[in-house]
């Protein structure tokens, strides 16, 4: 049986990310393999796969905050709001200076709200809005509270015939639409801007730097087991063997933790993620199966 936890894929760019799981299946030799926070076949960088239990730590790790690099190109809007579409306008960015750039990056740095991409895999009436683009509707969504942290120009602008690009790096809350950032971007200095290159370099605490190659993977799949990649995503409670044999026979201990926690066994094996419940915890996911480490 394949070690349970969490491994972290560097995605080329081309696939999509459940081409990466499948290869990832193969690689680790069970079918039981998920992933976090799809990244769009443009997009290359870090993403974090369950195997075995570990895909029950995958809703915990996806509301982690991320760091993106990418390049905007301004002076051009697309259908997609990225390389990937089609063009709908041109215009003229060559008169576009980095004051301007820095000026309205400005605004969209904080919280603030936010208009997904109309071809984000965000749901409308129970279908996704990129399929109701693809059907031929005119999807346009809510703006939502987002919050980026940091809204960083990494390099000078390039001036490329009419188009100006801009390398950035962006930190920033999960929900957060790197694409519609670079759409905003464009509209406020008025040529218009869309994405041309975005790779992710972290979730919460994962970094790419301790990501694998896909293209030459290594003999043993370095797994994050269960217990430490719950360490990495939660706080962490110590309990005792009585209170891991209750939380898995779906009791409740008396214990008082202030939020969602990772509850790990004398023996450091994780028995649960629990919430508070008054004061009492209760269990939201239990792990149980012998390859838990």
């Amino acid at each position: 049986m394949a070690v349970a936890g969490l491994l972290l894929v560097d995605k080329p760019a081309g696939i999509t990310s459940h081409d990466v799981v499948a290869r990832v299946r193969k690689l680790a030799g069970t079918r039981k393999v998920g992933h976090a926070g799809t990244l769009d076949p443009m997009a290359t960088g870090l993403l974090v796969l369950g195997i075995e239990s570990g895909t029950k730590l995958l809703t915990f790790v996806v509301g982690n905050d991320k760091t993106y690099l990418a390049t905007i190109r301004l002076g051009q809007n697309t259908t997609t709001d990225d390389a990937e579409g089609e063009v709908l306008e041109s215009r003229n960015a060559s008169a576009v200076s980095q004051d301007a750039v820095l000026t309205e990056i400005a605004k969209l740095t904080g919280d603030i709200m936010q208009r997904p991409s109309s071809v984000s895999a965000i749901k409308v009436d129970g279908e996704r809005a990129y399929a109701r683009v693809r059907a031929g509707e005119s999807v346009e969504l809510p703006k939502r509270p987002v919050t980026v942290a940091g809204f960083d120009v990494v390099a000078p602008i390039r001036f490329e015939q009419n188009f100006v690009d801009i390398d950035v790096e962006v930190n920033c809350s999960s929900g957060t639409y790197i694409r519609a950032l670079a759409r905003d971007l464009g509209e406020a200095l008025g040529v218009g801007g869309h994405l041309t290159s975005l790779r992710r370099t972290r979730i919460g605490k994962f970094v790419i730097e301790n990501s694998i190659s896909l293209e030459n993977p290594p003999a043993g799949l370095p797994i994050v087991p269960n217990s430490d990649a719950a360490a990495l995503i939660l706080p962490a409670l110590s309990i005792d063997d009585l209170q891991a044999l209750e939380l898995r026979q779906g009791k409740r201990p008396e214990v008082k933790i202030a939020e969602t926690t990772a509850a790990i066994d004398p023996t450091g094996k994780l028995v649960a993620i629990v919430e508070p419940f008054g004061k009492l915890i209760k269990s939201l996911v239990v792990f149980n199966d012998s390859s838990e480490v």
